[in-house]
């Protein structure tokens, strides 16, 4: 056994390869399925702004106009980007389990404030943390799959979930 020794200032270990020979168990079912519904809410999530655009131009407060609404889905957009990109840099930092109950705490607080909304920048704001929740999601959901499913179920599992 290699593990704990270090070689070359690298620590060697032989636990993936260990992980990878454990038989496909109801842990890693619970995980995919779980992690899946995760994926269907993120993808409601998606086509939020333009299910209830009707609303949001009739709304006695917000008034929006289709140019406005296209806005809120470029920010939702534009949250995810950069959400997966941040909060993919503090997974690898924090770990994912952690980011991912953070990731969907922002997601969750941010959807509920934009009900709340009081003008266009205020839904736009929380449309943006929106979709930096749900990108911090997509990178670690997709760690949690690399890390937790043996590689031989990998790419399928990937593909349920994606």
């Amino acid at each position: 056994m290699n593990e704990g020794r270090e070689s070359s200032g690298e620590i060697v270990t032989d636990i993936p390869a260990r992980l990878d020979r454990l038989p496909w168990s109801r842990f890693h079912t619970l995980v995919v399925v779980a992690l899946g519904i995760t994926w269907i809410l993120d993808g409601l999530e998606v086509t939020l702004a333009g299910a209830v655009s009707g609303a949001l131009k009739e709304s006695p407060t917000l008034r929006f106009t289709n140019t406005e609404v296209g806005m809120a889905g470029a920010a939702y957009l534009a949250g995810a980007v950069i959400g997966a990109v941040f909060f993919g840099w503090l997974t690898d930092r924090l770990g994912r389990k952690k980011l991912f109950t953070i990731t969907v705490l922002v997601y969750l607080s941010a959807t509920a404030a934009t009900a709340f909304s009081w003008n266009l920048w205020s839904f736009l704001l929380f449309r943006f943390l929106t979709g930096m929740g749900i990108g911090g999601e997509y990178t670690a959901i997709n760690s949690a799959i690399q890390e937790l499913v043996p590689a031989r179920v990998r790419g399928w599992t990937d593909l349920v979930i994606n």
